[in-house]
């Protein structure tokens, strides 16, 4: 079964922080936005796609028993927690935090000519209790031209390990090509049309910042009309 979820009918939300605005697509419950239906997806429970204005600093926060991923969709992501760890991401660079115990961290542009976008995600950990941790992983377009690469996985060698049952692909599909993806039994796969678009998903067109979510189907066949950007997610059904 296959849900397809429109851009419009994805949460926005605005506002006023550090330095700067910022303007997110928020695809689960999060903050001010609530919505039963959308509360997670397996292990995965936020999905935000947020874009900060030049020079703007979402300022130290706390999160604790979070397994956090973040994929750089644009401009120069940098990471500062109160234990000194991080770092800056580009482009198509992905990061992987183990909040565990706890830790105030806070996400910012490191650019002050240009805005920066990027994914975080939130997964929901396999043990309580970890170590705070944050590690980072340098990819270029070349490595998931026409594939789906594995940034993060529970299972990929070469991946960022986490501690969740969850992985995290990425892909740039060229104009005219199909990509296909296996999905094992009691998973489920959430696809998200970052950049180009739109896609034809088992013969459901999604739209640029559109979404599938996708459960009890054994493959995928993803079809880009034009070079596209995507995000896969792959998550245990719990």
């Amino acid at each position: 079964m296959i849900t397809i979820r429109k851009p419009e009918d994805i949460y926005q939300a605005q506002g006023d922080i550090q330095n700067g605005t910022f303007h997110g697509r928020w695809h689960f419950s999060f903050e001010e936005y609530h919505d039963p239906a959308y509360m997670q997806f397996g292990t995965l429970r936020v999905f935000n796609d947020d874009t900060l204005s030049p020079g703007a600093v979402w300022p130290l926060h706390y999160h604790r028993e979070i397994e956090g991923v973040t994929y750089c969709a644009g401009g120069e992501f940098r990471h500062e927690d109160e234990q000194g760890l991080g770092g800056i991401l580009k482009q198509g660079w992905v990061q992987h935090t183990t909040v565990g115990t706890g830790m105030f961290h806070s996400e910012i542009n490191n650019r002050k000519d240009a805005p920066m976008r990027f994914i975080q995600m939130w997964f929901l950990p396999s043990e309580r209790g970890l170590e705070p941790s944050v590690k980072q992983k340098r990819t270029e377009r070349a490595e998931r031209t026409n594939r789906f690469l594995p940034l993060v996985s529970n299972e990929h060698t070469g991946a960022l390990p986490i501690r969740s049952n969850a992985q995290v692909h990425s892909s740039f599909l060229q104009a005219g090509l199909t990509l296909d993806y296996q999905i094992k039994d009691w998973r489920g796969v959430y696809l998200y049309v970052l950049e180009g678009g739109p896609v034809q998903v088992n013969g459901h067109l999604i739209a640029t910042f559109g979404a599938a979510k996708v459960v009890e189907e054994t493959v995928l066949h993803v079809r880009a009309d034009t070079d596209t950007e995507l995000l896969l997610v792959d998550v245990h059904l719990i």
